[in-house]
């Protein structure tokens, strides 16, 4: 049996958290708490994790999301621990994709095998501020959401928001290693948001694969009073050349 090792100074130990109904179709969800101020740089090398520069912030997050990668790993026999690309996204053992995310004292780490799943994206953030919300809206929102918007009630448009900006950040993280295009908040539509399952929906084309109108599912959840999101893309998803007609019609 693999023997999970300790956490870093100032992490608390890596447990599963799922926060949605029903099983988590093959995926490893885990979740710790840090204290930047207890940063202890050995840390680094005891885990087998490439160090970072920076404030003890950066390095604390840092570290904490690989350890939580790490567990994610060992829940299916793998020892490795997620390498730092050049463009700082993590690297996954050969048969692994996942995802790693934090915010506010919390890291999370979901991995998956990719016989099962050929890439996933997930994302914590903090709740907007109202004033906040009301500032970041036009950058975050499309045209078409920012009026959807407008027909919820005012305690709920900055939470509408908030969830729309990690859905989108989900959905980049998701999408970036299957394309290795970069695209931003304008570039993706929130379709619908109810009771904690997502539709999202591709504007640009990123890949002869994913043209405009893709849609993709999504999942989110409050945990902590932060909202947690995940878009998991399965192996045998495969999508259309064009959107369907009905589609098309919808996005007008």
């Amino acid at each position: 049996m693999i023997q999970t090792p300790p956490p870093p100074q100032g992490c608390s130990e890596a447990l599963s958290d799922w926060p949605w109904p029903g099983d988590a179709d093959g995926l490893s969800l885990q979740r710790c708490q840090f204290d930047p101020a207890r940063l202890d740089g050995s840390d680094f090398a005891r885990l087998g994790i490439s160090a970072v520069t920076g404030a003890a912030k950066r390095q604390m997050e840092y570290l904490a999301g690989r350890y939580c990668a790490a567990v994610a790993l060992q829940s299916f026999g793998c020892l490795n621990v997620p390498a730092r690309g050049d463009d700082r996204a993590p690297l996954w053992p050969t048969g692994f994709c996942g995802s790693i995310s934090h915010s506010q004292g919390v890291a999370l780490a979901v991995v998956g095998r990719q016989s099962a799943w050929r890439s996933l994206g997930l994302d914590l953030e903090a709740q907007l501020s109202d004033e906040r919300a009301r500032r970041l809206c036009a950058e975050i929102l499309t045209p078409a959401e920012q009026q959807r918007l407008q027909a919820l009630p005012g305690d709920a448009q900055a939470t509408r928001v908030s969830l729309t900006f990690s859905l989108k950040e989900s959905l980049f993280k998701a999408l970036y290693p299957l394309t290795g295009v970069r695209f931003y908040f304008q570039d993706a539509e929130l379709l619908m948001a109810d009771q904690g399952v997502a539709q999202l929906r591709l504007l640009k084309t990123l890949s002869a694969e994913w043209t405009a109108g893709r849609e993709l599912p999504a999942r989110y959840a409050e945990i902590d009073g932060q909202l947690l999101s995940l878009v998991a893309v399965a192996a045998e998803y495969a999508v259309l050349s064009r959107p369907p007609a009905a589609d098309a019609a919808r996005s007008g």
